[in-house]
């Protein structure tokens, strides 16, 4: 499973983190209230004169006073923690995951091409390129990403000693540029919730582009081939769709606490043939009906 149990300021130092200015958001408004906070308890007289002179009543006052300085205070504590736990979710945590994923497969000696769907940094890029090496594979795992990364996911993947395994490409998941049944092994780490995101988190469209996302996963997998997928929230609606599209081996990890929200692996297996009953109409892999 290549480096596992490193500890996060090696993996920081490498990959860094994406949510970094959702971090430096919350780490601004936590401080912002810390001191707001200090302040009602430093200044809590004055600022229960100040509530008087709104005639309010003396009891009163000094309780809109306290009630005020404690609800800054427990803000500040929540943000903290948000912050603390995003940090952990995108660097730690993300790491661990990503050994995770890799081990849900079974057999790494036969395969010889994978793919890495939102690669990012390269954290789970890398992980599954350490183990292709470890296994003295001739494999190749290809990380595909829509943003500009590739220069600094193949820095990463240098820093690793991993580069001559890694190959990384510009696309879009939803129209992933590689022929059908093309990859051994498809993965995925807290991308395909990101997707249609333009359309509301919530809503049916977006929901329909997440799942032209799984269906292209399936797509590009080879008949007997694995994909597994860590994502956030949505991951019922991935089972539902992969039971749909008649996937086989299909298993959802425990709940895991990522970003604030749960997130699960869901694994599956692409059977080696579809059985179709008579009159059946055949299944659509690209998942080109969105309605």
């Amino acid at each position: 499973m290549g480096k596992s149990g490193r500890d996060w300021t090696q993996i920081y130092a490498i990959y860094g983190m994406e949510e970094g200015q959702t971090l430096v958001f919350l780490l601004i408004h936590a401080i912002f209230f810390s001191f707001l906070s200090v302040f009602f308890l430093i200044y809590f007289n004055p600022i229960c004169d100040i509530f008087e002179s709104l005639a309010l009543p003396a009891g009163a006052a000094r309780f809109a006073a306290g009630f005020t300085g404690s609800v800054t205070a427990i803000s500040a504590v929540c943000l903290f923690f948000a912050a603390g736990n995003i940090f952990y979710s995108s660097v730690a945590l993300h790491w661990d995951m990503a050994q995770r994923i890799v081990s849900a497969v079974n057999d790494w000696s036969t395969v010889k091409y994978a793919l890495d769907v939102g690669c990012g940094r390269g954290i789970l890029l890398n992980a599954v390129a350490m183990q292709l090496k470890k296994e003295g594979s001739s494999g190749r795992v290809v990380g595909l990403d829509r943003g500009k990364t590739t220069v600094s996911t193949l820095r990463t993947a240098g820093i690793e000693g991993v580069q001559e395994y890694v190959t990384c490409r510009e696309g879009d998941a939803r129209r992933l540029p590689f022929s059908d049944n093309y990859f051994d092994v498809v993965v995925s780490a807290v991308f395909v919730h990101r997707v249609g995101k333009e359309f509301g988190q919530r809503t049916a469209a977006a929901a329909a582009e997440r799942m032209r996302v799984l269906g292209e996963v399936v797509r590009v997998l080879k008949p007997g081939g694995v994909g597994v997928v860590w994502d956030l929230v949505h991951v019922p609606e991935y089972v539902q769709k992969l039971q749909e599209l008649r996937m086989e081996d299909i298993s959802v990890s425990e709940r895991v606490t990522a970003f604030m929200v749960s997130s699960h692996i869901v694994s599956f297996r692409k059977p080696n043939h579809l059985l179709q009953p008579p009159g059946e109409v055949r299944l659509d892999w690209r998942c080109t009906n969105l309605c």
